[in-house]
């Protein structure tokens, strides 16, 4: 038998995860399939699978019981982080990089300069905007009522 809980908050992360191509069409036109396995953007797969897990603890367990609160603290480090410290990350990758393309250009003009291009950018999409956290916190809300609600009483 599976872990119910486990399987609600995996179903979390696809389910976001499959959203971001949906939602990047809509903004950008164009379906980039590559969003399913990337991080960042609209919403959250973080945010989620720790709201889906909360959720259905909260409903199964009990809003009160000790699950659902050790679950809840492990929620909103995971949401604070997702948009706190990794999108801080994500914005000092940006700097780095805009850095180097500078450098770059310098090493161009001036041919006395030794300077070896690297070999690609670092990743500059790591974090989420808040919209994008409550947008997977509300998914994940939803995952997890469903999950309860069609559970079999045991």
């Amino acid at each position: 038998m599976l872990n119910r809980a486990l399987v609600t908050g995996l179903i979390g992360i696809g389910a976001a995860q499959f959203m971001k191509v949906p939602l990047h069409f809509k903004e950008t036109g164009i379906w980039d399939w590559k969003k399913m396995v990337s991080s960042g953007d609209m919403p959250s797969s973080h945010s989620a699978a720790v709201t889906s897990l909360t959720s259905y603890v909260g409903f199964k367990s009990g809003f009160s019981s000790m699950d659902f609160g050790i679950s809840s603290i492990f929620s909103l480090i995971v949401m604070y982080d997702a948009m706190g410290i990794r999108w801080q990350a994500g914005q000092t990758a940006i700097a780095v990089n805009d850095m180097y393309e500078e450098l770059e250009k310098f090493a161009e003009k001036h041919p006395d300069v030794s300077y070896r291009k690297r070999e690609k950018e670092l990743k500059e999409m790591l974090g989420h905007m808040p919209i994008e956290v409550i947008g997977g916190a509300a998914v994940g809300l939803l995952i997890g009522a469903v999950s309860h609600l069609l559970e079999k009483d045991d």
